[in-house]
């Protein structure tokens, strides 16, 4: 007889891990089980080198704040992140104070969040943007210098060996943080098997087949060998494969995913462990990307913080492979094309021609020209000090819109079977630094007949829950200054 579960996850990464460790709270008596293909969790792009870990809160990212026609910023994306991470970081406050997750500087570390530019152009937008920013709740605290000394005094890595002529801005946000997701993904699902749920590693999901009863059969497999594993029902299912997702969710066979497609993005960073130079940059530095240039190829300059160590990161450098997966196949972007995403597919295509134009500037582009671009952020750096490391694969959505054929998406997408007892995730950044407001989306799509159950848990769990701290300075100030003191965090 076939084992039968309430929830199976598809993914040992942080989204998996998040949605788990959600429903479990929520309903404590449910046996989940938890399929990664790979022999540990969290390998793909939640491991910390395969992403910037940022922890994305629009406190630098300039991609979230653009300059309108009039001249005047924008400034809704850019609140709609950092009001996402505020979830995120509450529900991680609650789970440190319950005991689920340790040490919260094993995986999450106070790092100042900096935007620096250069130019008189690039100058006055930085300007605008403090301005338009300074006064909000989920901002409190930033600053704005055109001094070359302040500066220096907040990346001192950044300053020496620049011409003194050009002129320079930077924010500064000592409230900033480094995340671990890789650390932060096991911790939850180490919790998760404490507490009774199942975890298989090496298995690969085959396919998956709706049952008359709603639920789904999974055809299971060994990764390595390909032998058959006994087939496992489950009552509701979320496909958090990554790049894999898309496929897992054709193979379903629902409706909702027809017209999606995905295209791959691989990237590589310049990184350097030489504790001299960590040691003079204790910041995450955004800067501007260059006009044309999609918001993938925004550079930084970021310390991350892994098992306790300091290293920095500059990049992304774009590149390009048919993998859907850093451990994928050459054939999954040939594999994920149907006779319903095809023409989505190719007219996303032609309408990005400019993002096609910079992979291939970026692939054409030697290891010295790579490295001038280092040089921007860090003038005095050496090539003997950085080495290259290959960052996780991407996949941007691409599907129908309303006013197009198709349309390339840079963010992310749930996508969810209309009796909600299937549902997965498409898409990239910020991912995994929202992943608790996504979740709990999904749970509210998915489970509407149980919310009015569930409610005052969620709200104990994350108490703004349904409110929006940008709309309460109070609010926003305490909840900041709560999850700041049980996180460890406070600057």
């Amino acid at each position: 007889m076939k084992k039968t579960v309430d929830v199976a996850l598809i993914g040992g990464g942080i989204m998996s891990a998040t949605l788990g460790t959600l429903l479990k709270q929520l309903q404590p008596d449910w046996e989940i089980q938890i399929f990664e293909r790979l022999g540990d969790l969290a390998q793909e792009s939640s491991n910390p080198w395969n992403n910037a870990g940022t922890g994305h809160s629009a406190l630098c990212e300039l991609n979230y704040t653009p300059q309108k026609s009039d001249g005047s910023i924008e400034i809704s994306s850019a609140v709609k992140v950092n009001e996402q991470f505020q979830v995120s970081r509450q529900f991680w406050s609650y789970l440190v104070d319950e005991g689920a997750l340790p040490e919260p500087r094993s995986f999450i570390n106070p790092t100042p969040h900096m935007s620096f530019v250069w130019g008189e152009t690039n100058v006055e937008y930085l300007r605008k943007r403090f301005d338009a920013l300074k006064d909000h709740p989920l901002f409190a605290g930033m600053q704005y210098s055109e001094d070359p000394a302040v500066i220096h005094g907040w990346a001192p890595l950044m300053m020496p060996g620049r011409l003194k002529s050009e002129p320079v801005a930077a924010t500064h946000i000592p409230s900033g943080t480094d995340v671990d997701f890789g650390a932060l993904s096991n911790y939850l699902i180490d919790n998760l098997v404490e507490s009774g749920s199942e975890l298989s590693t090496g298995i690969v999901v085959k396919n998956l087949k709706r049952q008359r009863d709603g639920s789904w059969d999974l055809k299971l497999r060994h990764d390595i060998g390909g032998t058959p594993v006994d087939t496992i029902n489950a009552r509701f299912v979320f496909v958090g494969a990554g790049g894999y997702a898309l496929n897992l969710l054709q193979k379903s066979g629902i409706k909702e995913i027809r017209g999606f497609g995905g295209f791959p993005v691989s990237g590589e960073f310049l990184r350097t462990d030489n504790p001299e130079i960590v040691a003079a940059h204790s910041a995450k530095v955004y800067g501007k990307a260059a006009v044309g240039s999609p918001p993938m190829s925004v550079p930084h300059l970021d310390l991350r913080v892994v098992d306790g160590t300091g290293s920095l990161m500059f990049g992304p450098y774009a590149g390009f492979s048919p993998k859907f997966l850093k451990t994928g196949s050459v054939l999954d972007l040939f594999a994920s094309i149907r006779w319903h995403n095809l023409l989505p597919m190719v007219a996303a295509g032609i309408s990005n021609l400019s993002l096609v134009k910079y992979l291939v500037s970026q692939l054409m582009a030697s290891p010295e020209t790579k490295f001038e671009e280092l040089k921007q952020f860090v003038p005095n750096a050496k090539p003997e000090d950085w080495y290259r490391i290959t960052a996780g694969q991407r996949v941007q959505v691409m599907k129908k819109d309303p006013k197009k054929i198709g349309v390339l998406q840079f963010g992310t997408e749930v996508v969810s079977s209309a009796d909600g007892t299937i549902a997965g995730l498409l898409g990239a950044s910020p991912g995994a630094s929202t992943a608790v407001p996504i979740m709990l989306g999904l749970v509210e799509k998915c489970f509407p007949e149980r919310m009015n159950d569930w409610r005052p848990k969620i709200e104990k769990m994350v108490p703004s829950f349904g409110q929006q701290l940008s709309d309460s300075p109070e609010l926003a100030q305490a909840t900041l200054e709560r999850t700041a003191k049980t996180l460890h965090i406070n600057p």
